[in-house]
């Protein structure tokens, strides 16, 4: 089979034409077909028309920021997003979590950074390989089912849209249904990055998550936060038995 066919499209948003290049220069030898935009509008329109395995999007961008793009992109993709910013502050990387980003660097990356965080979340986006029977996959909690194999989550029935850190999350928490996970398992679990002491991004896409939930942290259905530690999907049963 050529080449052509095994490579992988990528699509990066950014007016740094220069940073462009290196970064085709870079992907391109390790199985990547880099597209680039250079403006806001232009490159949203890319990510809405081309299919994608995953988008590089800058915050600076003329005609519509990145934070604009990311938002017209989720109400009708779930493509994954890795967000750069200018300096790596934790506002910005905040904004770009609470959107749907899915994971962010730096413009400081390294070359190597930059294609671990693509090739995780590019990972955590793709459907796992289903069973004979994919519904012998279903886990549930509730009203709640998850199925890792079809990569779908329904509340009642009802499908739920979750980007793909909303869902490795949501997947973990139900694996340990009952038992608590700190944020640093989480990390390991789903962002595939050592645990930072000031990162906050687990908290935003929790956050994130309850919401598409309906779940009210103050009195919770489904996530349950234990202080200084982490996260627990409540196990409804046990609570029964222990009410």
């Amino acid at each position: 089979m050529s080449e052509q066919f095994t490579k992988k499209p990528l699509l990066i948003i950014d007016d740094d034409r220069k940073l462009c290049r290196l970064i085709k220069d870079y992907l391109d030898p390790l199985g990547y077909e880099v597209s680039a935009e250079h403006n806001g509008p232009e490159g949203l329109r890319r990510a809405l028309e081309d299919h994608f395995e995953a988008v590089i999007l800058d915050v600076m961008l003329p005609g519509m920021d990145g934070f604009e793009v990311l938002r017209e992109m989720r109400k009708k993709t779930n493509v994954p997003v890795l967000m750069l910013t200018a300096r790596g502050e934790e506002p910005d990387r905040i904004v770009g979590l609470e959107i749907g980003a899915d994971d962010y660097l730096p413009k400081t990356f390294s070359t190597r950074e930059l294609l671990a965080r693509l090739r995780a979340v590019v990972r955590r986006s793709s459907i796992a390989t289903p069973l004979d029977d994919p519904a012998d996959q279903d886990m549930h909690c509730g009203n709640l089912c998850v199925n890792e194999a079809t990569h779908t989550v329904t509340v009642d029935d009802q499908a739920l849209v979750l980007t793909a850190v909303e869902f490795a999350l949501l997947a973990s928490l139900m694996r340990s249904k009952g038992r608590v996970k700190t944020r640093e398992q989480l990390l390991e679990d789903v962002v595939d990055r050592e645990f930072e002491v000031f990162d906050r991004s687990i908290d935003v896409h929790i956050s994130a998550l309850r919401k598409k939930l309906q779940d009210d942290p103050k009195t919770p259905r489904y996530i349950r936060t234990i202080r200084a530690v982490g996260y627990q999907l409540i196990n409804p049963d046990y609570e029964a038995l222990n009410a």
